[in-house]
């Protein structure tokens, strides 16, 4: 599910700055990345059994690369997702999450956009 208006979306950033900001606020990018495309998640526990939410944060390069670590990140619209155990992440528009996961998500979110402000000025 889509997490609209957070004010993520949109913005740029250098990548290496942006590796920093986000691991400021514990998203991981670990290995979700690819030349022009990088994905920074929030792991999120759940009391449900076999059930556990991810934030995600995606971008793609508008010049540079990636694997070089010059890139010129264009953030997209955050997502948020649950995972069945064991068959992965489902971010479908018909998933039903909790309030207290959505506002924890909005959280998260929120602080991200705040670091990513503060580098930007």
């Amino acid at each position: 599910m889509k997490i609209e208006n957070t004010g993520i979306e949109g913005k740029i950033v250098d990548l290496k700055p942006l590796d920093h900001l986000m691991d400021k606020v514990h998203f991981v990018r670990a290995g979700q990345w690819d030349y022009e495309r990088v994905t920074y998640d929030y792991k999120i526990g759940s009391a449900e059994e076999n059930i556990t939410y991810y934030v995600r944060v995606q971008g793609y390069a508008l010049e540079g690369d990636v694997d070089r670590g010059d890139a010129v990140i264009k953030l997209l619209t955050p997502l948020i997702g649950k995972h069945y155990y064991p068959h992965g992440v489902e971010y479908g528009e018909k998933e039903e999450f909790p309030d207290s996961i959505i506002d924890r998500a909005t959280t998260l979110l929120t602080n991200a956009k705040n670091e990513i402000d503060k580098y930007k000025k």
